[in-house]
């Protein structure tokens, strides 16, 4: 690293390339929860400010064949802003400016370390939606949000990031500039080069400016709680409002468990007989229509015998409500020293069976794992809470985990529904995929980065 040390302070700035034991422990880890060891620190941090100042680092990186990792907010959960292979950190938290909103073509252009819900604010000032809502919005960026393909709570109605990216500047493995797409909505020239990049992690390239579509903002909003004795009941309210065409534009379900845990953290008075919790928000052009989805949505609930049904009647109480869901994996996490927390994406009518069978291997393996997710598009979260420090109990949450996984393939599903595969999901890419799939996959990262820098040691 020495040899290009000083090419690299030129390049960015001497106070942008950051080599203290300090410095390089900050930017060795992520919010996964793998072990932090000193072999995976890097050798230096690099922070560059323009997309020209990527391509040359990368430039020199791929001369001299150095490991590269890419870092956003580093909120992932898989491990995907851990430098496996030492080397660089090129953290993009400098390039944070919206270039441009386009109120006529409804597009937004940013770099990619714009925090997620600054570029949802400033786009909804100008009476524009950027529907994508990760629960760390507050802290993730654009940018790992498309390595990631993240989703969010609004999924079920509005889709996930690859359904809003237009276009991208990425900056290939040897420091070349590719741009792909654009604002032409109608677009089927050559390869869709715009998705091979949405998701993949950092692997194949690093994104330096990103095209979004928007939407026009919905004006009224509200959020709807309800109280059900079991999970079942929860399930089947969701399934028949899809069937009924009530498309809420989020559908959050949680168990008795993570609702205990919320209500012990948000100072909660709940029915002692509560089972489950369904949080759901509906959004219009006004109130009535919102009272009218209301209406129908208690109506199924009732059906499915709801316990409680609580519709805010403010927009602070709305937001108060929904802070029970944004507040659910720190609530959970306090339940136990350790938790592996898990990210699956089933079929929606294969949603209850799933349930059903993580509480089968609570009980087989003997700990307890809380259950909650996206119930409108089968993406679930159960979280296997253990502690580390018995080895018996460490041992029987990684089985769960791989019990939770098969279950997931079992019922047609896959082992990430908007986490990554990272390092975490690694072992079970093939049983996800099959051979025919990775070995596909390691031949576009081959054409891609023949030298195999970008992003070591994630996805196989």
């Amino acid at each position: 690293m020495l040899m290009i040390l000083d090419e690299l302070r030129q390049v960015v700035g001497a106070e942008h390339v950051l080599d203290s034991g300090m410095d390089r422990f900050g930017y060795a880890y992520d919010a996964s929860f793998l072990p932090l060891v000193p072999a995976r620190l890097p050798d230096l941090v690099v922070r560059p400010r323009t997309a020209g100042e990527v391509s040359r680092v990368m430039a020199l990186a791929h001369a001299h064949g150095v490991p590269v990792t890419p870092r956003g907010a580093a909120s992932g959960r898989t491990g995907g802003a851990v430098p496996l292979a030492g080397g660089i950190v090129l953290a993009l938290d400098r390039m944070t400016s919206i270039l441009e909103i386009d109120e006529a073509n409804m597009m937004v252009t940013a770099e990619p370390g714009v925090r997620t819900i600054d570029l949802h604010d400033a786009c909804a000032a100008r009476g524009l939606f950027y529907p994508p809502d990760p629960a760390s919005w507050k802290v993730c960026t654009i940018g790992g949000n498309i390595a990631e393909n993240a989703g969010g709570m609004r999924a079920v109605k509005y889709g996930v990031t690859r359904d809003y990216v237009l276009g991208l500047q990425v900056v290939l493995a040897d420091g070349s500039l590719l741009e792909t797409g654009g604002k032409a909505i109608r677009n089927v020239t050559g390869y869709d080069l715009t998705g091979l990049f949405t998701g993949s992690e950092g692997t194949l390239g690093i994104v330096t400016r990103v095209l979004l579509r928007l939407i026009p903002l919905p004006k009224a909003r509200s959020v709807v709680r309800i109280l059900f004795r079991s999970m079942d009941d929860g399930c089947a309210t969701v399934q028949r409002m899809l069937r009924e065409d009530i498309v809420p534009s989020a559908a959050e379900l949680m168990d008795e468990v993570s609702l205990q845990a919320v209500a012990v953290h948000q100072r909660l008075d709940l029915p002692p007989e509560a089972g489950s919790c369904l949080l759901i928000e509906i959004d219009g052009e006004d109130q009535a229509s919102l009272e009218a989805q209301a209406r129908r949505i208690e109506a199924v609930a009732a059906a499915h015998g709801s316990l409680q049904f609580k519709v805010a009647q403010t927009r602070a109480e709305a937001d108060q409500l929904w802070a029970l869901r944004r507040g659910l994996s720190s609530a959970v996490a306090a339940l136990a020293p350790d938790w592996l927390p898990e990210d699956i994406s089933v079929p929606r009518g294969a949603f209850p069976d799933v349930v059903r069978r993580i509480r089968s291997i609570s009980r087989e393996r003997g700990l307890p794992i809380p259950v909650f997710g996206h119930a409108g598009d089968g993406n679930l979260h159960p979280s296997v809470l253990y502690d580390a420090a018995d080895p018996g109990q460490a041992e029987r949450a990684h089985r769960a985990v791989d019990d939770i996984i098969a279950a997931a393939l079992a019922a047609g599903g896959t082992l990430t529904g908007e986490h990554g595969v990272g390092i975490t999901k690694r072992p079970y890419l093939e049983q996800a995929i099959g051979a025919a799939g990775v070995r596909t996959l390691q031949a576009i990262k081959r054409s891609l980065d023949p030298k195999g820098i970008l992003n070591p040691g994630k996805i196989w």
